[in-house]
């Protein structure tokens, strides 16, 4: 079974940064491949960023590429998204989620979630 805890999250204007972080359970063998994703208010979930568990980029959202930067530090089992350039349309919870097999960019994909962390853009 797999852990994820999100933090990071806040209140920030438009035009701000903010890094989220992801800390996921210890595994002897890094195998771990990690996505963010997020939800606004109405809207279905989406992808944002993911990570293999090498440290390769898997892929970005359109919509923040550029603005958002997704690594890893595996000795502190964590998985960080780093926000610039934050718009209002960035509001959302934004929640970590974890794959044993080949990432993909779909939710239904992933096998554990974390319970989310709340990024809230001001313009």
């Amino acid at each position: 079974q797999v852990q994820l805890v999100e933090s990071g999250g806040g209140l920030v204007q438009a035009g701000g940064s903010l890094r989220l972080s992801c800390v996921h359970s210890r595994r002897a063998f890094n195998s771990l491949n990690v996505g963010w994703f997020r939800q606004a208010p109405g809207k279905e979930r989406e992808f944002v960023a993911g990570i293999w568990w090498s440290g390769r980029t898997i892929d970005y959202a359109d919509s923040v590429r550029g603005r958002f930067t997704i690594s890893r530090d595996n000795a502190k089992n964590t998985v960080y998204l780093q926000m610039n350039s934050l718009k209002p349309e960035d509001t959302a919870v934004y929640f970590c989620a974890a794959d044993l097999g080949r990432p993909t960019t779909i939710p239904s994909d992933y096998d554990y979630w974390g319970q989310g962390t709340q990024v809230t853009v001001s313009s």
